[in-house]
């Protein structure tokens, strides 16, 4: 969804386009929009009155969406709707007098936006040594949850969740549990896939959270030899030893081209076999600034061009047929 709507907004605004933080946490993607004329910014205090400015996927604090919509930005918000969830749930459980223990990883974009929400009730645990001093801590028994950052290794959280249900039988977790499934679907296919690979190359940045966590699931799986790489020309094939069978897998936010290049540059001799274990068919839509802006936008070029403004609005808009549209391929048409 995020990356769509950075496209979108690269369409619609003359350069220069802002977005506060990495739209995701990928290298490469983030390059292709850089030379598209985006320009990312760690303080919204850089972005110039009026410019149009997108605030990333991984969630911004309270005030940081504050001061964003100050002085006549153009703002829209691409948030994932999972870290949206999680913020909800962090604001309604520290209203009711809740302790909240939040399992994230210290200075991540989505983990520092999550714990502003509510920051004199949330405690951050980033492994289960943590819960050593965090546990005796709590108050009131009855009254803790446990909140995750969405794209953290499954194997992790249901760790931290077991040892601290074991104490607080009264734990409070969400009915479904917090982590992205794009995340967690890519870590069962990998589970499966590095049990019978003799090598794993894993896609995505050193700053992605998913990937790293993708990393750990091959070695857990019993893989020993484990390569992260960005894309296809920081793999070297000497560091994949004699292996005969190779896993490729991607982080969340990786574009299909790479992780096709990638396979290109292995060049395997054999067979190729995709691993399945679920269809992704969850659908996130645009933003509301941009599905709001875009029939607007029709309906003025209607009326410039002499059609009828009315039914181009009444049309919706590009994002009609949102659904359908890849978000890799989105990438692709913009870069080439």
């Amino acid at each position: 969804m995020a990356i769509k709507a950075l496209a979108w907004m690269v369409r619609v605004f003359e350069p220069p386009v802002y977005c506060y933080h990495e739209i995701v946490h990928n290298r490469l993607v983030v390059d292709r929009f850089r030379s598209l004329g985006v320009v990312f910014v760690d303080d919204v205090a850089e972005v110039p009155d009026g410019a149009p400015l997108m605030l990333s996927a991984h969630g911004s604090a309270p005030e940081v969406v504050g001061a964003a919509r100050d002085r006549g930005r153009f703002v829209v918000n691409a948030v994932c709707p999972l870290v949206t969830k999680v913020h909800h749930e962090a604001k309604v459980r520290a209203g009711k007098g809740f302790t909240i223990l939040y399992v994230g990883h210290a200075g991540h974009d989505e983990a520092v936006g999550t714990l502003a929400v509510a920051p004199d009730a949330i405690q951050l645990v980033e492994d289960e040594s943590d819960l050593d001093q965090a546990l005796p801590a709590i108050a009131d028994p009855s009254k803790v949850a446990l909140l995750a950052q969405t794209t953290l290794s499954l194997h992790d959280w249901e760790g931290i969740m077991d040892r601290t249900r074991s104490q607080f039988p009264e734990l409070w977790t969400a009915t479904r549990n917090d982590l992205c499934f794009a995340t967690t679907n890519r870590q069962a296919a990998l589970s499966a896939i590095a049990a019978e690979a003799d090598a794993v190359v894993v896609i995505g940045s050193a700053n992605s959270s998913n990937t790293i966590a993708l990393t750990k699931v091959a070695a857990t799986a019993g893989c020993g030899n484990v390569v992260r790489v960005d894309g296809p020309d920081e793999l070297d094939l000497e560091a994949l030893g004699d292996a005969r069978v190779v896993g490729v897998t991607a982080g969340a936010s990786a574009p299909e081209d790479l992780v096709q290049a990638v396979i290109t540059r292995l060049a395997p001799t054999g067979e190729v076999e995709s691993v399945f274990v679920t269809e992704e068919d969850e659908y996130f839509p645009p933003p509301r600034e941009l599905r709001e802006l875009m029939p607007a936008l029709d309906a003025v070029a209607a009326f410039v061009l002499g059609g009828d403004p009315a039914s181009a609005r009444a049309r919706g808009g590009p994002f009609t047929d949102d659904r359908d549209a890849d978000a890799s391929l989105v990438l692709a048409d913009l870069a080439g």
